[in-house]
């Protein structure tokens, strides 16, 4: 599988791109990434994510179930769960 952009989300809908954090979680680590999400101009209620942004977080989330740290950390801020005294 190929690599991914630290930012990826280009597309060509009409609307604005912003930059959204977004964390992802699983039993070991919490993930905070950054992504474009776009604010349609047709529907500005909400903002949404491209096609290969939901692609990127899927990505991000089966790094973290395999305990690939080295690519998390390239790709956004991981915080590791502890255990509780």
């Amino acid at each position: 599988m190929s690599d991914f952009m630290n930012i990826p989300g280009k597309m060509n809908i009409p609307g604005k791109h912003v930059s959204r954090t977004r964390l992802v979680r699983t039993e070991r680590f919490v993930i905070a990434v950054e992504v474009q999400a776009i604010i349609p101009d047709a529907d500005p209620s909400e903002p949404c994510f491209t096609p290969d942004v939901v692609e990127f977080l899927r990505e991000v989330e089966r790094r973290a179930h395999q305990g690939d740290v080295a690519w998390l950390k390239r790709h956004g801020r991981v915080y590791a769960a502890v255990e509780a005294a």
